[in-house]
C-alpha cells in the first residue's frame, strides 16, 4: 500500500505555478509532433505524397486548439453542466482543471475535418497519424491525474492499493495508473505496430484506436469512482463508459465500411 503525497505543482513562482498537468500537455504535444512527422514521412507519404512539413505544422496548431476547446466544453457538457450553467465565467478557467477526453476527441474530429477540407488532404491520412500519437498524451495525462490525486479508484485491499489522504483514508485502486498503462502504453504499442506493418491499410489505425480505447476505458471504469454525470441515464454505467460505448460503435462502423470497400 502507498500513501499518496505528491504535489501537483512542479514549480511555484508565486505569481504563477507550473503544474504537472500542464507539463503533460506540453510533453504529449511535442512527442506526438515528433512521432507524427516520422509516420508521415515513412508511411503516409510513401503512398500519398500530399502532406508537407508546413501542412503538418499547421495541422498541429489546429489540434492544439481543438483539444483544448473540445476537452473543456466536453467536460462542461458531459460531466458538470449544472454547475457551469450557474457559473458560466468558470468555463474559461481551464487552469482550475476539468478536461474531457471524449470532448477533446470530438474537437480533434472537427478540427481535422476542417483542416483536411481546406488543404484537400485525405482525412484518414491525418486520423491515422493522430491515432498513433494520441496514446502518448493519454499516458502523460493519466500520470498527471495520479499526481494530482484525482480520478481515483474504488476502495480495495489489493497490495498495490493507494491511499489518497486528501480524499479519505481508504485504500483505493490506482485507476489512473491502470488507464495510463492500457489507454497509453498498450494502445501505443498496438497502433504503432499496425501502422509500421507492410500491409497497413488506410483508416486501420483510426478504427482500431476507437475500438481498443473504448474496450480499455470501459474495463478501467470498473475500478474507478464515477465522475459526476450530466448525461448518465443508464443506471450504474458511468459517463465515461457510455461515451466509450458510442466510440466503440463508431469504430466498428468504420471497420465494417472500410473492410467492405477493400474487398
Amino acid at each position: 500500500m502507498y500513501t499518496h503525497n505528491l504535489d501537483p505543482i512542479l514549480i511555484d513562482l508565486g505569481v504563477i505555478a507550473i503544474r504537472w498537468y500542464s507539463i503533460s500537455y506540453v510533453l504529449g504535444i511535442l512527442a506526438g509532433w515528433w512521432l507524427g512527422k516520422k509516420i508521415i514521412y515513412h508511411k503516409i507519404n510513401s503512398n500519398v505524397k500530399n502532406v508537407n512539413d508546413e501542412d503538418f505544422d499547421n495541422y498541429i496548431t489546429y489540434l492544439i486548439f481543438s483539444i483544448i476547446i473540445g476537452g473543456r466544453l466536453g467536460y462542461v457538457l458531459f460531466y458538470n453542466f449544472t454547475y457551469y450553467i450557474s457559473n458560466p465565467l468558470e468555463i474559461i478557467m481551464i487552469w482550475k482543471g476539468g478536461m474531457s477526453f471524449h470532448g477533446g476527441l470530438i474537437g480533434v474530429v472537427i478540427g481535422t475535418y476542417l483542416f483536411s477540407t481546406k488543404k484537400k488532404i485525405k482525412i484518414f491520412n491525418l486520423f491515422d497519424v493522430v491515432a498513433c500519437v494520441a496514446p502518448i498524451g493519454i499516458f502523460f495525462g493519466r500520470i498527471s491525474n495520479f499526481i494530482n490525486g484525482e480520478l481515483y479508484g474504488k476502495p480495495t485491499d489489493v497490495f498495490w492499493s493507494v491511499v489518497f489522504p486528501k480524499i479519505d483514508n481508504l485504500s483505493r485502486h490506482p485507476s489512473q495508473i491502470y488507464e495510463a498503462l492500457l489507454e497509453g502504453l498498450v494502445l501505443f504499442l498496438i497502433l504503432n505496430y499496425i501502422i509500421f506493418k507492410k500491409n497497413y491499410k488506410e483508416a486501420q489505425c483510426s478504427y482500431m484506436f476507437l475500438i481498443f480505447y473504448s474496450v480499455f476505458r470501459i474495463f478501467s471504469e470498473q475500478f474507478r469512482v464515477s465522475d459526476y454525470s450530466a448525461v448518465n441515464i443508464l443506471g450504474n454505467f458511468s459517463t465515461g463508459s457510455i461515451l466509450s460505448f458510442v466510440m466503440l460503435i463508431a469504430g466498428l462502423i468504420i471497420f465494417y465500411k472500410k473492410s467492405f470497400n477493400q474487398r
